[in-house]
């Protein structure tokens, strides 16, 4: 055999100078990782949180102009969804984060006014959120949230 650079070509030896990763150099990668991960997450979660909220304002503002047909066609507003023709009564919304319920608006008096209310669908993620917990609208187009952020919800 010849030897080259005091090597024995030809023989099994370990190579020390091959390529690949030590385990220190995984670890860092693997802590790296993580810490981007915990930052990435919770921002994640407030995000989507953030855009589910779009459910319950797009099912409110589409009963409202039902509402205002519903109006047009007998000369009175219902507080029954499945009237204005939702399959449930509260109606559901189409992601089904929210269940939208109508009543009597500030008049009092359902014939002349109405109050649509979205509110998140108990034991589903949309629960959890805090910052936004339920949105109305009413018949004279007054928007409403509640929870942390109030109004700013729309």
């Amino acid at each position: 055999m010849q030897h080259r650079d005091g090597i024995l070509l030809g023989s099994r030896l370990p190579c020390r100078t091959c390529g690949g990763f030590t385990l220190l150099e995984v670890m860092m990668v693997v802590v790296i990782v993580g810490i981007l991960a915990a930052i990435a997450l919770p921002n994640y979660s407030q995000y989507v949180q953030r855009t589910r909220r779009i459910d319950a304002k797009n099912l409110l503002l589409a009963a409202a102009a039902r509402q205002e047909q519903f109006m047009l066609d007998r000369r009175t507003y219902t507080t029954d969804m499945s009237a204005l023709g939702y399959a449930a009564n509260p109606a559901v919304s189409e992601e089904g984060f929210y269940e939208v319920a109508a009543a009597a608006g500030g008049c009092g008096n359902i014939a002349r006014c109405f109050t649509l209310t979205a509110t998140p669908v108990a034991g589903r993620s949309q629960a959890n959120d805090s910052q936004c917990t339920a949105f109305s609208v009413t018949s004279a187009g007054q928007r409403t949230a509640t929870g942390s952020l109030g109004n700013d919800c729309w």
